[in-house]
């Protein structure tokens, strides 16, 4: 990022100060294709489509180079089971049952690679059809197993993704999945995980997605507030609700999804709907507000006190970075893969979100007295490193 890219983005945010989420997502009336890598900058991706949030799709010259596209398909464009069972037949992967619905997803399974490869060959001679149900493997983390090497590159739109370097940080998880499965798997309505942005890539076949802009889904709630299991069922396809934008996916293509698409529901809009639900035993329950936090993580997956461990640990790599580097450099350094005017922009962006996250009154009833360094102290050291570099 250089420092006109910076200067763009800090006068993006600032316009959107006091805006409702629903009014800054515009709605585009297609998606648009992204045809040449060499033509096709890290500038014009951020400007265009990260800042604006709004998806597009890269074509396959993006992933061309990558060794999954060249090992696990054959030349006639379909999966080469052979391969995959030779050098992944015996790990143990989940597996989804699209056909039985569990809450708003499905319930899974794990089992040997090579049994799942053999249903898929199965089901395929079956007429895509098994008495066992349309399995899927889902969310399998081979790179967190195994060496990722060769498999795929990480495009470099992609390389600011605080939330893999916070899970790689502390080693114990991260967002990075494989899917596999025969025509008519499929995955039921939701958005990403903490309403964070995603990529996808097609390494074989054909995917449709169906995006629904940040508020579009709200018209979608039954009576009681729920969202649908599946968009594609009739009562939706044959009413004005349905999907304003569909994207096929072809092999070798990177869909970019944008944040909060498909569901409009941020972590502290979750605490606020656990604080209702939980409402009438405000009175009565000891400790009501620290029951609502464990509520919300088990909901939604994160807590204040998580979130906040969150921004730390982002914000202690990026000040170690701009302590490290000059003006002059254009890499913070090797393993960062950020310069030093994108290292600015992020300590700018974790200090807005932290000085909301301290005042807000929820936050204040959290137990801080273990945090180090203190939120406020953290607050302290952005801005005051901030103030040290170049003004805008």
């Amino acid at each position: 990022m250089d420092r006109e890219t910076r200067v763009f983005a800090e006068s993006h945010f600032r316009g959107l100060r006091g805006r409702l989420p629903s009014e800054v997502c515009p709605t585009p009336d297609r998606v648009d294709f992204i045809e040449k890598p060499d033509s096709f900058s890290y500038t014009d991706f951020f400007k265009s489509y990260l800042l604006p949030n709004v998806p597009c799709v890269f074509s396959s010259a993006f992933t061309e180079d990558w060794g999954s596209r060249k090992h696990w398909v054959t030349p006639s464009g379909k999966p080469d089971f052979d391969y995959l069972l030779q050098n992944y037949g015996d790990v143990v992967v989940p597996v989804a049952n699209c056909g039985v619905q569990e809450y708003n997803s499905n319930p899974k399974e794990h089992m040997p690679l090579k049994d799942y490869i053999s249903y898929w060959k199965e089901f395929i001679q079956r007429d895509y059809s098994s008495p066992r149900g349309c399995l899927y493997l889902k969310d399998w983390h081979l790179c967190r197993y195994s060496s990722a090497e060769g498999l795929f590159t990480l495009p470099v739109y992609f390389s600011s993704d605080w939330l893999n370097e916070y899970w790689d940080t502390l080693d114990v998880d991260d967002y990075r999945f494989i899917y596999m499965g025969p025509a008519g798997t499929w995955s039921p309505f939701h958005a990403d995980i903490f309403r964070s942005f995603s990529w996808s890539v097609n390494i074989c076949g054909r995917k449709k997605w169906f995006f629904f802009p940040p508020g579009q889904e709200e018209a979608l709630r039954d009576c009681h507030g729920g969202l649908p299991y599946d968009v594609t069922a009739p009562e939706f396809l044959d009413s004005h609700l349905h999907p304003v934008l569909e994207v096929t996916q072809e092999a070798g293509e990177m869909v970019f999804v944008p944040s909060g698409w498909h569901h409009q529901v941020h972590n502290l809009q979750e605490l606020c709907a656990v604080q209702q639900e939980v409402s009438e035993w405000r009175d009565t329950m000891p400790d009501w507000h620290h029951h609502c936090q464990v509520i919300m993580k088990s909901c939604s997956g994160i807590n204040f006190e998580e979130f906040y461990q969150f921004l730390k640990v982002i914000a202690e790599r990026r000040l170690l970075l701009v302590k490290k580097i000059s003006p002059g450099e254009l890499q913070c350094s090797e393993d960062s893969g950020l310069g030093l005017q994108h290292t600015i922009f992020d300590i700018s962006r974790i200090a807005e979100v932290l000085a909301s996250v301290v005042v807000n009154p929820d936050f204040q009833r959290v137990d801080t007295s273990r945090f180090l360094p203190q939120p406020e102290d953290l607050l302290q050291q952005l801005q005051e490193a901030l103030a040290t570099t170049e003004p805008l």
